[in-house]
C-alpha cells in the first residue's frame, strides 16, 4: 500500500485467538522512526530549551479588556513566562507537594493553565486536568481518585470545587485562584481546614524559599488524564514525558516530509479545552518550536473574532466547530443573490475539478483564490495554512468544501489519549484521502485485529478490524486500575475498540465502534450502557435503546413502553386507541420524554447526555429478528440496521 512499510506478517486465528492483519507503519518512516530530540528528556526540557533559545518571543497571549470592550492581544515572552514559572514552583513545593505529588488544574485556557502546567513539568509533579463533562461528581472523584494536594481553579469554578470538600479534603490542601479570591469563599476554605490563595498572593509564597529541581526521566508520569470509561467512572489515563516527547518528534518529521515544517513564528489560537489530550500536545508541539499561543475569552460566538484578532497559522478543530463554519459560510452565500452565487459556485466546481486531478490547493485556480475564496481566508485571520479536525470523525462534504474554500490544507486525524492523540492524520493535497483519517504517523507500528463477533476479518481482500497500535507514544496504563490497563494491552499493542478499514493508498477509514461509548459531534464521549440503565429506571417503559453518531450532536432513543402503563396514562388524559395507535401519537411521545428528562435531570446528567426525540415501537426488541442475544444483550449493529430509516427521520425532524 501507498504510504506504508509492512514490519511484520499478519496470522491466522489460534488458541481461541482472532487472526491479525500485517502490522504497517508510514513510509516516513522507512529508515526507522525519528530519534530522540537531543537534550530532551522530558516536557519541562521542551519549555526550558525554548525558554533558552528564543527568550524574547512572544509565548502567552490574552486580549486585553478595556472598559467591557476586547481589544488587542497583550503578550508574555518565554523569558516571561519561565520567570513565572519558577516562582509558581518554588510556592508548590512550599506547600509540601514534591516530585511526585497531584496537581489538579480546572477552569477554561488561558496564560495561567499554561504557567501551572510548566511548574508542574519543573518540578515532575503530575499535571491532573479537572473537567466537568464527565459527568456530575467527576470532578469529585478525579480529585479523590488521583489523590490530588493542590488545585488551580479558575475563579468561576471554584464554587465547584467547595463541592466536593467533604471528601476531597482527605488529600487536597491547597486551592489556587487564577484570579481573585471573595471573603466568602476564604472563610469556607479555612473551615474546612484548607489554604486558599488568589494567583497575586501565591506567586509570592515561595519567593524566600529555593528548590532544585529534581532530575526527571523519560518514563516519569507528567500528567493523568482522565477519560470516560463504560461503568461510569472516569479512568486516569498516565502519560509519561516520553509519550510526549515521541509523539513530538512523529509529527515534526511528518510535517517536514509533507514540506509544512513549523516554525517560531506561528500562531496558534487556544480554545479546545487544555483538560484533554488533543490540545495539550499541539500547545506542546507549539513551545518546542518558540511559537506563539494566544487564548480565546471562552465564549463560542466570540472565537471567529478572537480568531479574526490574533491571526493564527494553524487553526485546530472538532468536527461541532468546522460544521459551523460550513454552515455560516452557507447561509452567506445563499444569502448573497443569484451573481454572487453562481460566481461561488462556478469557482468551487472549477477548483475542485482541479484538485481532484492532482493539482495543490493553493495553484488549483489562483484566480478564484484571489477574488472569491479571499473573503473565507480572512474570516480565518487571513494567515491560516493548516486546519487539524480531530476528536470526533468530520463529514465529507464539510471536509471536500473547506479544502477547496478556506486556501488552507485541512487535515483529519484520529487518536486516542491512550495513543497520547495523533495517531493516523491525512496528508496535504490529497484528495482521495477525504472521509478517512490518512496513514499512521511515523512513530508507531498500526494492525488489525478481526472482531468475528461483527463480521469483521482484518486478512479479508478489504482489511477490517480493530485498530491496534504499538509505539512510544502508548500511555503507561490506567491509574490504579491494572485490571482495566490488561484489558486494552496485549503483547505490547493497545486494542482501540475503534473498527477501521485499509484503504488502497494506506490511509485509514473509522467504520465502527467495538465498545458501547462513543462520540457526539461536539467531541463528548456518551457512555450507552451506562444512561440505558439509568433511563429504564422510567416505570413507563419496558425496555430502551439510546442511539447516537459523531455526526449528531445529540441523542435519540428507541423505546417498547410498557402497555399497561401507555394505556392507563391515555386513559387519564382522554386519548383513545390500541396499543399500537398510542405508540404514534405525538402526545404519548412528548409525554415518555418527559419522563426520560425528568429522570435524566433527577440523576444529573449533563446536556447532552438526555434524549431528544424518540420513537415508541409497540414490539419488544426480541431475538426473532436479529436484536437480542440469547442472553438478552442488545446487538446494537443490528438495531441501527433494523430501525435506520425511523433515526434519519427522528434526526430530520428534530433539526
Amino acid at each position: 500500500m501507498k504510504h506504508l512499510l509492512e514490519v511484520e506478517k499478519g496470522r491466522e486465528a489460534t488458541d481461541g485467538r482472532p487472526s491479525v492483519g500485517p502490522a504497517y507503519r508510514s513510509a516516513f518512516a522507512k529508515d526507522g522512526f525519528p530519534p530522540p530530540i537531543p537534550g530532551v528528556d522530558s516536557c519541562w526540557d521542551v519549555f526550558r530549551l525554548s525558554a533558552e533559545r528564543h527568550p524574547g518571543n512572544r509565548m502567552l497571549g490574552r486580549r486585553e479588556v478595556v472598559d467591557g470592550k476586547a481589544g488587542e492581544y497583550v503578550w508574555i515572552t518565554y523569558k516571561e513566562v519561565y520567570d513565572t514559572v519558577i516562582k509558581v514552583g518554588a510556592s508548590i513545593r512550599s506547600r509540601g507537594v514534591d516530585q511526585g505529588g497531584r496537581c489538579g488544574i480546572y477552569g477554561a485556557n488561558c496564560p495561567e493553565w499554561v504557567v501551572s502546567m510548566e511548574a508542574c513539568n519543573a518540578h515532575g509533579i503530575y499535571c491532573v486536568p479537572l473537567y466537568d463533562t464527565l459527568g456530575a461528581g467527576a470532578v469529585e472523584f478525579i480529585l479523590c481518585h488521583a489523590e490530588v494536594q493542590i488545585a488551580f481553579v479558575e475563579e468561576k469554578k471554584i464554587a465547584e470545587v467547595l463541592k466536593t470538600l467533604q471528601n476531597s479534603s482527605k488529600f487536597l490542601r491547597t486551592i489556587v485562584s487564577f484570579g481573585k479570591v471573595t471573603l466568602e469563599q476564604r472563610e469556607a476554605v479555612e473551615k474546612s481546614g484548607l489554604a486558599i490563595f488568589d494567583w497575586d498572593e501565591f506567586l509570592l509564597l515561595g519567593c524566600n524559599n529555593h528548590f532544585d529541581l529534581p532530575v526527571k526521566k523519560k518514563d516519569d508520569i507528567c500528567t493523568i488524564m482522565y477519560t470516560s470509561g463504560t461503568t461510569g467512572d472516569p479512568k486516569g489515563v498516565m502519560i509519561s514525558n516520553n509519550s510526549i516527547i515521541t509523539l513530538i518528534s512523529g509529527v515534526d518529521r511528518l510535517l517536514h516530509c509533507v514540506n509544512e515544517q513549523l516554525h517560531e513564528d506561528e500562531v496558534y489560537m487556544s480554545y479546545l479545552p487544555l483538560a484533554h489530550i488533543f490540545d495539550r500536545v499541539i500547545e506542546e508541539l507549539f513551545i518546542f518550536h518558540g511559537a506563539s499561543i494566544g487564548f480565546w475569552r471562552g465564549d463560542v460566538k466570540l472565537l471567529v473574532e478572537d480568531i479574526g484578532e490574533l491571526k493564527p497559522t494553524i487553526f485546530c478543530a472538532v468536527p461541532r466547530v468546522l460544521d459551523r463554519i460550513y454552515t455560516g459560510l452557507q447561509t452567506k452565500i445563499s444569502s448573497g443573490g443569484m451573481l454572487k452565487q453562481t460566481l461561488f459556485n462556478v469557482s468551487y466546481k472549477y477548483k475542485l475539478h482541479n484538485m481532484m486531478r492532482g493539482s495543490k490547493h493553493d495553484e488549483a485556480a489562483t484566480i478564484c483564490d484571489k477574488f472569491v475564496f479571499n473573503k473565507v481566508k480572512h474570516g480565518l485571520g487571513g494567515n491560516v495554512r493548516l486546519i487539524l479536525s480531530g476528536a470526533a470523525p468530520l463529514a465529507t462534504h464539510v471536509e471536500q468544501f473547506l479544502r477547496v474554500v478556506t486556501c488552507a490544507h485541512v487535515l483529519q486525524g484520529y487518536g486516542l489519549t491512550e495513543t497520547c492523540a495523533g495517531t493516523f492524520v491525512s496528508l496535504p493535497n490529497d484528495l482521495s484521502m477525504l472521509g478517512t483519517v490518512g496513514p499512521p504517523v511515523p512513530n508507531v507500528d498500526v494492525r488489525l485485529e478481526s472482531v468475528p463477533e461483527m463480521g469483521y476479518d482484518a486478512l479479508s481482500e478489504v482489511p477490517r478490524g480493530e485498530i491496534c497500535i504499538k509505539g512510544n507514544t502508548l500511555f503507561s496504563g490506567y491509574y490504579k486500575r491494572e485490571d482495566l490497563t490488561e484489558e486494552v494491552m496485549v503483547d505490547g499493542w493497545f486494542h482501540t475498540g475503534d473498527v477501521g478499514e485499509w484503504q488502497p493508498d494506506g490511509s485509514m477509514k473509522i467504520i465502527d465502534r467495538k465498545k458501547n461509548i462513543f462520540k457526539l459531534s461536539q467531541g463528548e464521549y456518551v457512555a450507552v450502557e451506562n444512561l440505558e440503565n439509568i433511563y429504564a429506571l422510567v416505570s413507563g417503559i419496558d425496555s430502551i435503546w439510546v442511539y447516537g453518531n459523531s455526526f449528531e450532536s445529540f441523542l435519540i432513543a428507541i423505546i417498547n413502553p410498557n402497555k399497561q402503563a401507555l394505556e392507563h396514562w391515555a386513559e387519564l388524559t382522554g386519548i383513545t386507541g390500541d396499543f399500537a395507535t398510542l405508540c404514534e401519537n405525538p402526545k404519548a411521545k412528548e409525554y415518555i420524554l418527559g419522563e426520560l428528562t425528568k429522570i435524566g435531570k433527577e440523576k444529573k446528567l449533563k446536556g447532552f447526555e438526555l434524549i431528544k426525540a424518540v420513537h415508541l415501537d409497540p414490539e419488544p426488541f426480541d431475538m426473532e429478528r436479529d436484536l437480542l442475544t440469547p442472553t438478552y444483550k442488545k446487538k446494537r449493529p443490528q438495531l441501527l440496521k433494523h430501525y435506520q430509516s425511523v433515526i434519519d427521520e427522528l434526526y430530520k425532524s428534530s433539526k
